[in-house]
Protein backbone atom coordinates (compact mmCIF):
# COMPACT_ATOMS: atom_id res chain seq x y z
CA UNK A 1 0.00 0.00 0.00
CA UNK A 2 2.11 2.94 -1.24
CA UNK A 3 0.04 5.55 0.63
CA UNK A 4 0.13 3.81 3.98
CA UNK A 5 1.96 5.29 6.97
CA UNK A 6 2.84 1.82 8.30
CA UNK A 7 6.25 0.53 7.25
CA UNK A 8 5.04 -3.05 7.33
CA UNK A 9 2.55 -2.19 4.57
CA UNK A 10 5.05 -0.38 2.30
CA UNK A 11 7.22 -2.06 -0.30
CA UNK A 12 10.92 -1.25 -0.43
CA UNK A 13 10.62 1.20 -3.33
CA UNK A 14 7.70 3.05 -1.75
CA UNK A 15 9.67 3.43 1.48
CA UNK A 16 12.70 4.69 -0.43
CA UNK A 17 10.62 7.33 -2.18
CA UNK A 18 9.15 8.51 1.12
CA UNK A 19 12.64 9.03 2.56
CA UNK A 20 13.18 11.95 0.17
CA UNK A 21 10.96 14.14 2.38
CA UNK A 22 12.94 13.26 5.54
CA UNK A 23 9.87 11.86 7.32
CA UNK A 24 9.62 11.32 11.03
CA UNK A 25 9.71 7.61 11.79
CA UNK A 26 7.75 6.69 14.90
CA UNK A 27 8.73 3.54 16.76
CA UNK A 28 5.90 2.51 19.09
CA UNK A 29 6.91 0.48 22.12
CA UNK A 30 4.36 -1.47 24.12
CA UNK A 31 4.24 -4.05 26.86
CA UNK A 32 2.25 -7.15 27.70
CA UNK A 33 1.11 -6.30 31.20
CA UNK A 34 -1.86 -6.81 33.48
CA UNK A 35 -4.24 -3.84 33.53
CA UNK A 36 -6.84 -5.01 36.00
CA UNK A 37 -9.93 -7.12 35.24
CA UNK A 38 -11.26 -4.64 32.69
CA UNK A 39 -8.46 -3.71 30.27
CA UNK A 40 -6.46 -5.92 27.88
CA UNK A 41 -2.94 -7.11 28.57
CA UNK A 42 -1.84 -5.25 25.45
CA UNK A 43 -3.27 -1.88 26.53
CA UNK A 44 0.11 -0.15 26.31
CA UNK A 45 0.79 -1.50 22.83
CA UNK A 46 -2.69 -0.65 21.56
CA UNK A 47 -2.46 2.94 22.78
CA UNK A 48 1.05 3.45 21.43
CA UNK A 49 0.21 2.04 17.99
CA UNK A 50 -3.04 3.94 17.49
CA UNK A 51 -1.47 7.15 18.74
CA UNK A 52 1.54 6.69 16.45
CA UNK A 53 -0.69 6.25 13.40
CA UNK A 54 -2.77 9.31 14.29
CA UNK A 55 0.36 11.37 14.89
CA UNK A 56 1.92 10.25 11.60
CA UNK A 57 -1.06 11.71 9.77
CA UNK A 58 -0.40 15.11 11.34
CA UNK A 59 3.38 15.38 10.94
CA UNK A 60 4.39 13.58 7.71
CA UNK A 61 5.34 10.50 9.68
CA UNK A 62 5.83 6.80 9.14
CA UNK A 63 5.15 4.16 11.76
CA UNK A 64 7.57 1.29 12.31
CA UNK A 65 6.29 -2.06 13.61
CA UNK A 66 5.74 -1.98 17.35
CA UNK A 67 8.18 -3.40 19.86
CA UNK A 68 5.57 -5.42 21.80
CA UNK A 69 7.40 -6.24 25.03
CA UNK A 70 8.85 -4.09 27.78
CA UNK A 71 10.17 -4.16 31.32
CA UNK A 72 7.23 -4.44 33.77
CA UNK A 73 8.62 -5.66 37.11
CA UNK A 74 5.87 -4.02 39.14
CA UNK A 75 3.12 -6.06 37.48
CA UNK A 76 5.15 -9.24 37.03
CA UNK A 77 3.19 -10.99 39.77
CA UNK A 78 -0.06 -10.72 37.79
CA UNK A 79 -0.99 -13.41 35.29
CA UNK A 80 -0.18 -12.53 31.68
CA UNK A 81 2.54 -9.96 32.33
CA UNK A 82 5.73 -10.52 30.32
CA UNK A 83 8.58 -8.51 31.81
CA UNK A 84 11.95 -8.33 30.09
CA UNK A 85 15.02 -7.09 31.90
CA UNK A 86 16.13 -3.51 31.38
CA UNK A 87 19.19 -4.79 29.53
CA UNK A 88 17.09 -6.92 27.21
CA UNK A 89 14.87 -3.97 26.30
CA UNK A 90 17.86 -1.72 25.70
CA UNK A 91 19.66 -4.26 23.52
CA UNK A 92 16.61 -4.99 21.39
CA UNK A 93 15.63 -1.36 20.81
CA UNK A 94 19.25 -0.41 20.10
CA UNK A 95 19.30 -3.02 17.35
CA UNK A 96 15.99 -1.87 15.90
CA UNK A 97 17.13 1.76 15.82
CA UNK A 98 20.43 0.80 14.22
CA UNK A 99 18.64 -0.95 11.37
CA UNK A 100 16.05 1.79 10.88
CA UNK A 101 18.84 4.35 10.59
CA UNK A 102 20.72 2.16 8.10
CA UNK A 103 17.87 2.74 5.64
CA UNK A 104 18.47 6.48 5.72
CA UNK A 105 16.06 7.65 8.42
CA UNK A 106 17.27 10.75 10.28
CA UNK A 107 14.38 11.65 12.61
CA UNK A 108 12.97 9.10 15.07
CA UNK A 109 10.40 9.33 17.82
CA UNK A 110 10.42 6.40 20.22
CA UNK A 111 6.86 6.46 21.55
CA UNK A 112 6.27 4.17 24.50
CA UNK A 113 2.83 3.29 25.81
CA UNK A 114 4.46 1.93 28.95
CA UNK A 115 6.12 4.32 31.37
CA UNK A 116 7.84 2.21 34.03
CA UNK A 117 11.05 3.92 35.16
CA UNK A 118 13.57 1.25 34.20
CA UNK A 119 11.80 0.58 30.91
CA UNK A 120 12.05 4.24 29.94
CA UNK A 121 15.68 4.39 31.04
CA UNK A 122 16.43 1.51 28.68
CA UNK A 123 14.74 3.28 25.78
CA UNK A 124 16.60 6.52 26.48
CA UNK A 125 19.92 4.70 26.60
CA UNK A 126 19.13 3.02 23.28
CA UNK A 127 18.26 6.39 21.73
CA UNK A 128 21.40 8.00 23.10
CA UNK A 129 23.57 5.21 21.76
CA UNK A 130 21.96 5.45 18.34
CA UNK A 131 22.68 9.18 18.14
CA UNK A 132 26.27 8.70 19.28
CA UNK A 133 26.80 6.03 16.63
CA UNK A 134 25.11 7.86 13.75
CA UNK A 135 26.01 11.48 13.04
CA UNK A 136 23.02 13.51 11.93
CA UNK A 137 20.45 11.28 13.60
CA UNK A 138 18.00 12.93 15.98
CA UNK A 139 15.97 10.83 18.43
CA UNK A 140 13.33 11.78 20.96
CA UNK A 141 12.18 9.23 23.54
CA UNK A 142 9.00 9.68 25.55
CA UNK A 143 5.96 7.94 26.97
CA UNK A 144 2.52 9.15 25.93
CA UNK A 145 1.57 9.04 29.62
CA UNK A 146 4.00 11.92 30.20
CA UNK A 147 1.19 13.91 28.58
CA UNK A 148 -1.83 11.94 29.82
CA UNK A 149 -0.81 12.58 33.41
CA UNK A 150 -0.75 16.32 32.81
CA UNK A 151 -4.53 15.96 33.22
CA UNK A 152 -4.26 14.60 36.75
CA UNK A 153 -5.62 17.08 39.22
CA UNK A 154 -7.81 18.49 36.45
CA UNK A 155 -9.86 15.78 34.78
CA UNK A 156 -8.92 13.03 37.21
CA UNK A 157 -7.68 12.82 40.80
CA UNK A 158 -4.01 13.58 41.30
CA UNK A 159 -3.54 10.00 42.49
CA UNK A 160 -4.88 8.42 39.28
CA UNK A 161 -2.53 5.97 37.61
CA UNK A 162 -2.09 2.61 35.94
CA UNK A 163 -5.37 1.28 34.47
CA UNK A 164 -7.18 4.04 36.36
CA UNK A 165 -9.74 6.62 35.30
CA UNK A 166 -7.71 8.29 32.55
CA UNK A 167 -6.39 5.09 31.00
CA UNK A 168 -9.72 3.32 31.16
CA UNK A 169 -11.46 6.28 29.53
CA UNK A 170 -8.79 6.46 26.85
CA UNK A 171 -9.20 2.78 25.98
CA UNK A 172 -12.96 3.22 25.91
CA UNK A 173 -12.41 5.83 23.18
CA UNK A 174 -9.67 4.02 21.26
CA UNK A 175 -10.67 0.35 21.52
CA UNK A 176 -14.12 0.07 23.10
CA UNK A 177 -14.58 -3.58 22.17
CA UNK A 178 -11.59 -4.50 24.33
CA UNK A 179 -12.78 -2.82 27.53
CA UNK A 180 -14.58 -5.06 29.99
CA UNK A 181 -17.63 -4.16 32.07
CA UNK A 182 -15.93 -4.09 35.47
CA UNK A 183 -14.93 -0.72 36.93
CA UNK A 184 -12.42 -1.49 39.68
CA UNK A 185 -11.01 0.76 42.36
CA UNK A 186 -7.37 0.15 43.23
CA UNK A 187 -4.51 1.58 45.25
CA UNK A 188 -0.72 1.16 45.13
CA UNK A 189 1.01 1.16 48.52
CA UNK A 190 4.51 -0.05 47.68
CA UNK A 191 7.22 2.34 48.82
CA UNK A 192 9.73 3.40 46.15
CA UNK A 193 12.43 3.04 48.80
CA UNK A 194 11.85 -0.72 49.17
CA UNK A 195 13.67 -2.76 46.50
CA UNK A 196 11.78 -5.26 44.45
CA UNK A 197 8.23 -5.51 43.11
CA UNK A 198 5.15 -4.79 45.22
CA UNK A 199 3.59 -7.54 47.28
CA UNK A 200 -0.06 -8.53 46.94
CA UNK A 201 -0.74 -6.50 50.08
CA UNK A 202 0.95 -3.49 48.46
CA UNK A 203 -1.00 -3.85 45.22
CA UNK A 204 -3.87 -6.36 45.33
CA UNK A 205 -4.93 -5.60 41.75
CA UNK A 206 -3.07 -4.06 38.83
CA UNK A 207 -5.08 -0.82 39.04
CA UNK A 208 -4.29 2.58 40.52
CA UNK A 209 -7.36 4.77 40.83
CA UNK A 210 -11.14 4.75 40.68
CA UNK A 211 -12.48 3.78 37.27
CA UNK A 212 -16.19 3.97 38.09
CA UNK A 213 -16.73 7.27 36.27
CA UNK A 214 -14.67 6.40 33.19
CA UNK A 215 -16.33 7.53 29.97
CA UNK A 216 -15.72 7.88 26.25
CA UNK A 217 -15.89 11.67 26.24
CA UNK A 218 -13.04 11.90 28.73
CA UNK A 219 -11.10 9.35 26.72
CA UNK A 220 -11.42 11.43 23.57
CA UNK A 221 -10.28 14.51 25.45
CA UNK A 222 -7.26 12.62 26.78
CA UNK A 223 -6.30 11.36 23.33
CA UNK A 224 -6.62 14.77 21.69
CA UNK A 225 -4.49 16.31 24.45
CA UNK A 226 -1.82 13.67 23.86
CA UNK A 227 -1.80 14.26 20.11
CA UNK A 228 -1.60 18.03 20.47
CA UNK A 229 1.31 17.73 22.89
CA UNK A 230 3.06 15.22 20.62
CA UNK A 231 2.73 17.48 17.58
CA UNK A 232 4.16 20.39 19.56
CA UNK A 233 7.03 18.25 20.86
CA UNK A 234 7.92 16.88 17.45
CA UNK A 235 7.72 20.33 15.86
CA UNK A 236 10.09 21.73 18.49
CA UNK A 237 12.55 18.88 18.97
CA UNK A 238 12.51 17.06 15.60
CA UNK A 239 11.95 19.74 12.92
CA UNK A 240 12.75 18.92 9.33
Amino acid sequence: MPGSVRLLELDSHAFQSRLVSNPLVILPVGALEAHGPHLPLGADQIQAELTAVALAGRVDGLVAPTVPYGSCPGARGFTGTVSLSIAEVETHVTGVLREIVRSGVRRVLVLSGHGERGHMAALREAGDRAMRDHAGLRVVVLCDYDFVYELRGKDAPASDGHAGLLETSRLMALAPDLVGAERPVGAYKHSPFVPGPPTIADWPESVIGDTRTANVELGRKVQEHVLERLVATVTTLLPK
